[in-house]
This record gives C-alpha cells, sequence and structure tokens, in this order.
C-alpha cells in the first residue's frame, strides 16, 4: 500500500503487523485439505492526513462476498439489535407505509424482515447469490448486487428513491470507499437519511481487539474520518450514536449535504473523546502492537499449560474473527482439536489456514471438555447464558479478549 484510498496522500503509518493469513471466511472443505491455501499480509495502517486507518486492498469483494459463510440470523442477540433498531428508526423518521427502505449488504434479510413485516417497502442489496438466496425465500425482496454510484442509479430510477438508506457493518468491507458512498448517495431522496453502523476504532484500540482486523475489513473509522468519507460522495453527518455491538461501534445518522443542517451535539463530543484519545496523531496508536503481542503470548502460554495438564480445550464459534485470532497466535489442532458454531454452513468445514475442523454445537455437551474457548467474544453475556450448561460437569468459559479471562459460569 503506497497511498490513501480516501485522501490520497503517501503518509502511512504502521500501527499493527499481523503476518500474512488466509482471507478469514474461506473455510476448507475436507477435499481442500491437500491443496495450497493462499495468505495475505495483515498489515494495519493508519494515513496521517485524514486518519483512516486501513488495511491495503489485497482481495477484492468478489472474491470474498459472492459465497458467503455468515449468515446473520444465526446469532439471537444480532437479529434483536436489528429489530429494535427498526422500531427505533420508524419512530425518528415517522415512516409510515408509503415509505421506502433499502439495506445495503442485507445478508439473509435479518433486518429488513422486521421492515417487511411493518407493511413498509423495502428492498435488499446484498451481494452474496447463497444469503441473498436465503433472504428472499423469508420473504424479503432482495437484488444480488454490489452497491456502486450505477446500481445505486438503477435502484432509484426502477423503484423511487429511499427515505432511508441503511448500511449496517459495510462500511468497512469496501475498498472503493468512495465510489461505494456515491452509491449510497444516489439510493438516498434528497430529504432522506443515511444510516451506517461501523466499528469505532476508538474502541478497537482501547480494548485491544485487534482479532476484528482482517482482509473483508478495509478500513477502520474514528467518527472524523468517517465524515470525510462521507463528504466524499454528498453526505453529511448529522448525529451519532455509540453502541455496544462488536465491542463498540458507531451508528452514524448521514443526510445529502443539502439538506443535513446542523450537527447534533453528540458529533462534537465523541469527536473531542476521539481526539482526547490521541487518534489524531499517532501517540495515539503507539502502545497497540506490544498489547497485541501479549495476547498472543498470553493465550498459547494458557494452551500449552492445559495440554500439558491433560485437560481438554474446544472452541466455540467459527467467525472471522477468530480466524485472525487462530492464525496470528499460530493455534492448530494439538492444542485446539475443533470448534463448533451454529451455522450448518460451515460443519465440516475447516478454519483456514490453521485447519481446525468445525462441529456442531452439541459435540461440547457430548465431549464434555474442561475450557471452552470463546471465539466471537463480542457477544459474551448471549455466550455465556447459552452455555451454562458446561457449568454441569465444571468446565469453564475462557475470552481471550481484551485480555485472557477464564469464567465460571452458572447453572
Amino acid at each position: 500500500m503506497t497511498r490513501c484510498r480516501l485522501c490520497g496522500s503517501a503518509a502511512l503509518a504502521s500501527v499493527v503487523d499481523l503476518g500474512a493469513t488466509p482471507p478469514c471466511e474461506s473455510f476448507l472443505a475436507a477435499d481442500q485439505l491437500d491443496r495450497p491455501e493462499p495468505a495475505y499480509p495483515l498489515h494495519l495502517r493508519v494515513c496521517t492526513d485524514c486518519w483512516l486507518a486501513q488495511i491495503p486492498p489485497l482481495i477484492t469483494p468478489e472474491e470474498t462476498f459472492t459465497q458467503y459463510a455468515y449468515f446473520s440470523s444465526y446469532s439471537t442477540s444480532w437479529v434483536e439489535h436489528a429489530r429494535t433498531f427498526v422500531a427505533d428508526a420508524v419512530q425518528r423518521l415517522d415512516l409510515g407505509t408509503d415509505a421506502f427502505v433499502v439495506e445495503v449488504a442485507s445478508n439473509d434479510g435479518y433486518l429488513l424482515k422486521s421492515v417487511v413485516d411493518r407493511g413498509i417497502r423495502c428492498l435488499g442489496i446484498e451481494p452474496s447469490v447463497n444469503v441473498g438466496a436465503a433472504a428472499r425465500d423469508a420473504g424479503v425482496p432482495t437484488l444480488t448486487e454490489f452497491l456502486d454510484p450505477a446500481t445505486g442509479a438503477a435502484v432509484r430510477a426502477e423503484h423511487g428513491a429511499a427515505d432511508l438508506v441503511v448500511a449496517n457493518n459495510v462500511y468497512a468491507h469496501i475498498p472503493d470507499v468512495v465510489g461505494f458512498t456515491r452509491g449510497l448517495r444516489a439510493l438516498v431522496a434528497d430529504d432522506g437519511w443515511v444510516c451506517i453502523e461501523v466499528q469505532h476504532l476508538l474502541t478497537l484500540i482501547e480494548e485491544n481487539q485487534y482479532d476484528t482486523i482482517y482482509h473483508e475489513h478495509f478500513q477502520y473509522y474514528t467518527v472524523a474520518s468517517a465524515m470525510r468519507a462521507l463528504a466524499s460522495g454528498g453526505l453529511t453527518l448529522v448525529d451519532v450514536e455509540l453502541l455496544p455491538t462488536h465491542g463498540g461501534s458507531i451508528r452514524l445518522w448521514a443526510r445529502p449535504a443539502e439538506s443535513a443542517g446542523e450537527p447534533m451535539r453528540r458529533v462534537a463530543e465523541v469527536l473531542d473523546r476521539e481526539k482526547a484519545a490521541g487518534l489524531q496523531e499517532l501517540s495515539g496508536y503507539a502502545e497497540f502492537s506490544a498489547r497485541v503481542a501479549k495476547v498472543r503470548r498470553d493465550l498459547l502460554r494458557f494452551l500449552i499449560e492445559a495440554a500439558e495438564r491433560g485437560e481438554t480445550v474446544v472452541g466455540y464459534g467459527a467467525p472471522g474473527k477468530g480466524n485472525t485470532l487462530l492464525n496470528h497466535c499460530g493455534v492448530r489442532p494439538d492444542l485446539l482439536p475443533y470448534t463448533v458454531d451454529r451455522n450448518p454452513y460451515k460443519h465440516g468445514r475447516f478454519t483456514p489456514g490453521t485447519r481446525i475442523p468445525v462441529l456442531p454445537p452439541e459435540r461440547i455437551a457430548a465431549d464434555r471438555p474442561d475450557y471452552v474457548l470463546v471465539l466471537p467474544w463480542n457477544l459474551r453475556a448471549e455466550l455465556v447464558e447459552q452455555l451454562s450448561f458446561v457449568h454441569g460437569w465444571g468446565g469453564r468459559l475462557v475470552f481471550p479478549i481484551p485480555e485472557l479471562s477464564i469464567v465460571e459460569v452458572a447453572s
């Protein structure tokens, strides 16, 4: 990477280098285990001119998202988060049955299903063929496309301008941030709203959430850098909410520049927090790499010592972030013989790079391991409850982020 993808500056500084890993959702079928597996550098840098944190665009969205292993509906808490968002947005924007809502990267329809249930016209734009088909099966109108200005203009011409465009957990996933933002502007009505949820770089740094750095996430936003990105497509930030999702996210409410008006007070408040944390100077990033290295040492020490004591450790979940962690730490089946996941698409497959088998969740109760390493740590409250049965045989949960912690769960 030689230039910032947002402002074009060559002033890029290293934040953390995680080596080379395969794409985090490229799970392997059994017949692929003896084939070569490509790995790509995973090196986070920050632009010292516009302060957008980013990794090189070494893989294309087409390689990752045409067939996708992640289905949002398998997370109970995430579906509830989406349902609550829809209810709040309908009230906030006074959306009636004559409104039109578009969601970009709509996945399996987990969010728009709540819009359909309210009788509001909607459309999902989802590039992944398999998850888009699941959305249509659930009754959610879904277009299989990537968003760019041409797609946005075509949807607007066919369906009309959107009163609300939702782009949750996708703004980090596109290397052409300017073109994508212009696509959002093409979709939204001149007096409409764009709502974006994306992980907050502030909490990523503060809470040591380095496993959310992976090849699907091309950039990592502060509110300050998000404002610059939105402006590149003719959108202006009006309001921001701080959310607990994904370990700490920002919900950005933006409008076309000509109708935006003055931003709400919360925007200035979050900008002040980011500035106080040093995220607009290199000092704010200085210690991050050392804290990342400590996570690796602590997790490996725990796994090795458990193995030497004859104790069993298995994984729970097979999320993209887990594959960053496992590859960076060099964990293999000798230390983690398998992980489990609720998504049947992943059953019988193997994690990229580390080749750890992914099995159905029922395997944990059958094997009664001493420890369960929880890889989707961002769902901690949900999973502590789901895994309470582990207490029945004296098992414990292990969370690797932000620092290693071992939890005794109540039955």
